[in-house]
């Protein structure tokens, strides 16, 4: 898969949920012209879940944005897939 083609990508986020988490999550995206497809956020017991969906973003901006969540106060853990546009995203990794 080349770093210049398109790519699906959806990124899974468990944190602790605090008032500015949603526009700090926001951010990775904005920064980089981005606007995710898709956007989900429920509470689960004490922490929140968050969920954004991209069905075509630059292959090289995937990792940027996965640092950038990473590196977020209050993450938890941090799913990420990544597959070509047609079939949809395969994990690609999973960090605590």
């Amino acid at each position: 898969m080349s770093d210049h083609l398109p790519v699906a990508a959806r990124f899974s986020l468990l944190a602790e949920p605090s008032p500015g988490l949603l526009p700090r999550a926001m951010q990775p995206f904005a920064k980089r012209d981005l606007v995710p497809d898709h956007f989900a956020s429920h509470r689960e017991g004490g922490t929140l879940r968050l969920s954004f969906g991209m069905k075509a973003m630059p292959a090289e901006m995937v990792n940027l944005v996965r640092g950038d969540l990473a590196r977020l106060v209050g993450v938890l853990e941090l799913q990420v897939e990544q597959g070509e546009m047609e079939r949809g995203p395969a994990v690609l990794a999973v960090a605590a």
